[in-house]
């Protein structure tokens, strides 16, 4: 089988904990394609994600690697174990971009997501007019057609907050993203409307950064920190007007959960940010 052109972000992912399990071990890629019986390419295109690696390969390569960590390698075997084909997003592949699959596919795999967003409620939050008010005022003019599908796929994205357990949601949204008028005054109430519906329900909670807020806190593009099943899979998605980055160093991971520590401390509680959001709604 052929290298993939485009492995997905957790593909990709996959590939790079075993990398991360190699250099730990001082291990290089010849050394473990020796082991397996194969040739160093293979290793590099197993570790970027571009070719697949079987179960009994990952265990055999644990035990090279002298990783006894199961918990962590049952996660690595249940990507290894997974299809396309398998899960709903698939179906848009080829219609909608690759970033907004993998961050669908991110979504569907945490056990619990928190997000800051400073201009606009955050995606999972959002109501079709309100998404489709978005995408008309994105970088470049869309076919309507397009704007349908992509308004269509972030619905969609909903139901890992429908599951009888969904994963926790924390969102932390400055109150500039509840005053802009995207889409109308009457698109922007109801999407505030439903903000406010959604912030009652099991495992999601809402926190509005207030004008008020007297200590400075910084967040210029939306953040997610999705955690993985494990520590070691906690993954952050930056968003950016022409596309999203995937983060996985454990520098970077130990900042970002510092940075949530600080979005918690200069928002509202729930209560508080659900009479804010009711006021601001009322105004309109």
């Amino acid at each position: 089988m052929p290298p993939r052109e485009n492995p997905t972000a957790r593909q990709a992912r996959l590939g790079a904990e075993l990398r991360k399990l190699r250099e730990r071990a001082g291990r290089t890629a010849r050394e473990a394609a020796g082991m397996l019986g194969t040739d160093q390419g293979k290793i590099s295109h197993i570790e970027s994600g571009r070719i697949g690696v079987s179960e009994e390969r990952i265990k055999k390569l644990a035990t090279f690697y002298c990783c006894t960590d199961q918990a962590l390698l049952e996660a690595l075997c249940a990507i290894a174990r997974e299809r396309r084909g398998q899960f709903w997003w698939d179906a848009y592949r080829g219609m909608v971009a690759p970033d907004p699959l993998n961050v669908a596919e991110l979504e569907h795999h945490s056990v619990g997501m928190r997000i800051v967003h400073m201009v606009a409620v955050p995606g999972l939050l959002q109501i079709p007019d309100y998404t489709r008010a978005l995408f008309r005022a994105g970088v470049g003019e869309l076919p309507g057609e397009e704007i349908e599908t992509r308004t269509e796929f972030r619905m969609r994205r909903k139901v890992v907050l429908e599951r009888e357990e969904p994963p926790p949601f924390e969102a932390f949204i400055h109150e500039a993203a509840l005053r802009m008028r995207f889409g109308g005054r009457q698109v922007v109430r109801r999407q505030l409307e439903y903000l406010m519906e959604a912030s009652e329900r099991p495992g999601i909670t809402v926190h509005v950064i207030p004008f008020t807020n007297e200590d400075f806190f910084e967040a210029i593009q939306p953040v997610l920190y999705a955690n993985g099943v494990v520590p070691q899979l906690d993954t952050l998605q930056i968003d950016t007007p022409i596309g999203g980055a995937f983060l996985d160093a454990e520098a970077e991971l130990v900042a970002y959960r510092a940075f949530f520590t600080r979005a918690r401390k200069v928002s509202l509680d729930p209560d508080e940010s659900r009479q804010l959001i009711h006021h601001i709604a009322r105004e309109l």
